[in-house]
């Protein structure tokens, strides 16, 4: 039983990662509509859809609760702010050739994240950590130095999903309530910039143009099935594994701007490239050897039984 599992959540785990991984192939083709009309969908067919599935699940109730608390309240409206923007940089990166820029942003947010626990939350750095955190600065300051600017998309998405993973961290709420409710939170402006769009005739959702409308309408679906996908594995799997996998989205976005959409990759990308993948190597292993050594210890004291 255990061993299927593991096997489920494999399945599930590569599902939602894959999905994370290709989505920027989704958004390239909606490339003639704006970034902001684009990211308006998103939250609104993300909220309806988000809705319907936790009415599915019978958790509406826990919606409800949540929203009477003013504390945790504040914190998700927070949170919606902080994942728009990063939709939005998202989205815009793509549809601006910035893929490859994109995937770098995803690559370095768990060393980001793992820097703010030591910031915020008083959390221990080990040598390794330190060093691939280092390795790390060390990779985008090179790169500001050599071509002269700062990969800024990159730095949006990674501070904004650090920022909004440490407010996560901090009130317990599942990660599908609180996108339900963070889309909600987002639904008024969304409804006023409908509005706006209908009274200057600028919105793109037309029934004249069904292809584009559909691919609209999706949005819904590319944002909750990868998060519902994730959850699901996460009941399964450990955290280290997780963690692991975490790195196949922004390996699949690499290679979708390298080969499909012949995004430049020259050398000084490529060194900051490799620098990132080392320390995410270092500090992976960090993690999975720390994991082993909790492990034997918790089972030491049972070996003599």
């Amino acid at each position: 039983m255990r061993d299927t599992g593991l096997q489920s959540g494999l399945t599930f785990a590569v599902g939602a990662f894959a999905l994370w991984g290709l989505i920027p192939i989704y958004f390239k083709i909606l490339e003639q509509v704006p970034p902001l009309e684009v990211l308006a969908h998103r939250v609104f067919w993300s909220s309806l859809l988000l809705v319907c599935f936790l009415s599915f699940r019978h958790k509406l109730k826990g919606v409800l609760e949540i929203i009477q608390s003013p504390r945790i309240l504040g914190w998700l409206v927070l949170s919606s702010l902080l994942i728009a923007g990063n939709w939005l940089c998202f989205i815009w990166g793509v549809t601006n050739d910035r893929i490859l820029e994109t995937s770098l942003g995803y690559y370095i947010n768990p060393l980001i994240s793992v820097f703010f626990g030591y910031c915020f939350l008083g959390e221990r750095l080990t040598r390794y950590q330190m060093l691939a955190v280092f390795l790390a600065a060390a990779a985008v300051s090179m790169q500001i130095l050599l071509l002269g600017r700062l990969p800024w998309v990159a730095f949006v998405l990674a501070l904004c999903f650090a920022f909004y993973g440490l407010i996560r961290k901090r009130i317990k709420v599942d990660a599908t309530t609180g996108l339900a409710i963070e889309t909600l939170l987002l639904m008024p402006p969304v409804a006023f910039y409908f509005l706006w769009l209908l009274g200057n005739d600028a919105h793109a959702f037309r029934f004249c143009d069904p292809d584009t409308s559909l691919l609209l309408a999706l949005s819904g679906f590319v944002t909750t099935i990868p998060l519902v996908l994730f959850n699901m594995a996460a009941q399964k799997l450990s955290l280290t594994v997780l963690g692991i996998m975490q790195y196949l989205a922004p390996s699949i976005s690499f290679l979708v701007g390298v080969t499909i959409y012949n995004e430049p990759l020259g050398l000084v990308q490529m060194a900051t490239f490799a620098l990132i993948w080392l320390a995410l190597a270092i500090f992976t292993l960090d993690g999975l050897l720390r994991h082993k050594r909790q492990r034997d210890r918790m089972e030491a004291p049972h070996a003599g039984r």
